[in-house]
C-alpha cells in the first residue's frame, strides 16, 4: 500500500505524540510542543500556553484507544471525532508540501487541528484495511505505539532504545547459555 505523505506525516506526530506519555512522561512543557510542532511541520494557530500543553496531554488517551482499535472500533471512534469537530476536508497545498487533507480550519485549537488529522489518516488505514501498520511495542515493559512502514511489516519496537534493550538481552541469555 503506498500510504500518503499526509497520512503518515499525521500517524507519526500522534504515535509520537501519544508516546510522549510513557515513563518518563516528555510532554511536560510548551518547549516539547514547540519542537513536535516544528518536527512534524504543523501549521496554523498556536496558544504556545499551559491550557494547549494541558490539552494536548489530555488528548493522548483518546489517541491511544484509535491508534490501537481494531478496525470496526477504529471506524466509530474516526466518525465520532470528525462531526464533534465539525471537519469539512478540504485540499490545501502550502509551505513547499503538495496537496493535502485538512479538515478543519488553521484557526482552531493546535489540539483540535491534531485530533481531526489523526482521524483523517486513520481513516485512510481503516479504508485500505491496513490498521495492522499500528501494534503496542514488542518490547517487555513497554507499551510505546508502532508504526510500520516497512514493506515486509517487520518493526516490532516503538524505538531503538527497546530493539537494543530485547538485543542485549537475548545476547546475555545466548552467552550465559553458552557458559558450562
Amino acid at each position: 500500500m503506498v500510504i500518503a505523505h499526509d497520512t503518515e506525516a499525521a500517524l507519526q506526530a500522534a504515535v509520537e505524540l501519544v508516546n510522549s506519555g510513557a515513563e518518563p512522561d516528555t510532554l511536560t512543557s510548551t518547549a516539547w510542543v514547540d519542537a513536535w510542532y516544528a518536527k512534524h511541520r504543523y501549521t496554523g494557530h498556536r496558544a504556545r500556553d499551559a491550557a494547549e500543553l494541558a490539552e494536548l496531554r489530555a488528548a493522548r488517551p483518546e489517541l491511544r484507544a484509535l491508534l490501537t482499535a481494531d478496525r470496526d472500533a477504529a471506524a466509530e471512534m474516526i466518525n465520532r471525532m470528525l462531526a464533534r469537530a465539525g471537519a469539512v476536508p478540504q485540499l490545501i497545498r502550502h509551505d513547499g508540501i503538495d496537496w493535502h487533507i485538512h479538515a478543519v480550519a488553521a484557526g482552531e485549537p493546535l489540539v483540535r487541528r491534531v485530533m481531526v488529522e489523526t482521524a483523517m489518516a486513520m481513516a485512510d488505514l481503516v479504508r485500505a484495511d491496513e490498521t495492522s501498520r499500528l501494534s503496542v511495542c514488542a518490547g517487555e515493559n513497554c507499551d510505546g505505539i508502532v508504526l510500520d512502514l516497512t514493506r515486509n511489516r517487520s518493526r516490532r519496537f516503538c524505538g531503538t532504545a527497546c530493539a537494543n534493550r530485547v538485543a542485549v538481552a537475548a545476547y546475555r541469555a545466548r552467552a550465559r547459555a553458552a557458559r558450562p
